[in-house]
């Protein structure tokens, strides 16, 4: 008889957040302002990201917005970072307490 072998699913390791928020702060945060209040890209802020869903923000990280200053991430990022990205752009995380806006 053979022997069995299993093969288990490659599980995507989590993110380095440090340097995914740094990523935020210094790339994205060139546009759309160091506190993500908005600039030559618009807030990044919860309150203006109400209207979207996680998938939705993901969706214009990974491929852009046309016609805008917004290019493509989806050959930077893969879509583990660019999901934790959304999630944590949606929820508020990014931003700094102190922040008074």
């Amino acid at each position: 008889m053979g022997s069995v072998v299993t093969v288990l699913p490659v599980q995507a390791s989590e993110p380095d957040a440090s340097e995914l928020r740094n990523l935020v702060v210094q790339d994205c945060g060139s546009c759309h302002g160091l506190r993500l209040g908005g600039g030559l890209g618009p807030a990044l802020r919860p309150e203006e990201l109400e209207r979207l869903s996680v998938e939705a923000i993901a969706t214009i990280i990974r491929h852009g917005t046309p016609d805008t200053a917004m290019p493509p991430w989806k050959d930077l990022l893969s879509e583990h970072e660019i999901r934790w990205i959304s999630e944590k752009l949606k929820s508020g995380a990014l931003l700094n307490n102190d922040d008074p806006r």
